[in-house]
């Protein structure tokens, strides 16, 4: 598991959110949880895209997506068993939506 690295999200049944973005700190391998974001559809969540650096989007295999700040959560680890891509490149973007959740700015 490496952070950054975005899931196939196994668990939703509706396939509106078809992706788990984790943004765990790789030194915290050792626990059996790791903290992960939504990608939606960005089509089916149009009203989420209003604030670009708290829920940026994304284009994952040529399809978009926003993370969904607001609904971060941890999730066991044997949830984010096929890893399809990562997000490494645009790491100071998933930076700035964290630090505005957080933070403020």
């Amino acid at each position: 598991m490496a952070r950054f690295s975005i899931y196939q999200n196994l668990e939703d049944k509706t396939k509106t959110t078809p992706y788990l973005l984790d943004v765990q700190t790789d030194l915290l391998s050792g626990l059996n949880t790791r903290v992960v974001i939504p990608l939606r559809k960005s089509g089916q969540y149009k009203s989420l895209s209003s604030s670009q650096d708290l829920i940026p989007s994304f284009v994952i295999h040529g399809k978009g997506f926003v993370l969904d700040m607001p609904r971060m959560a941890a999730v066991p680890i044997q949830h984010l068993k096929n890893e399809v891509g990562n997000l490494r490149e645009q790491q100071h973007i998933v930076m700035t939506a964290i630090d505005r959740l957080f933070h403020g700015f």
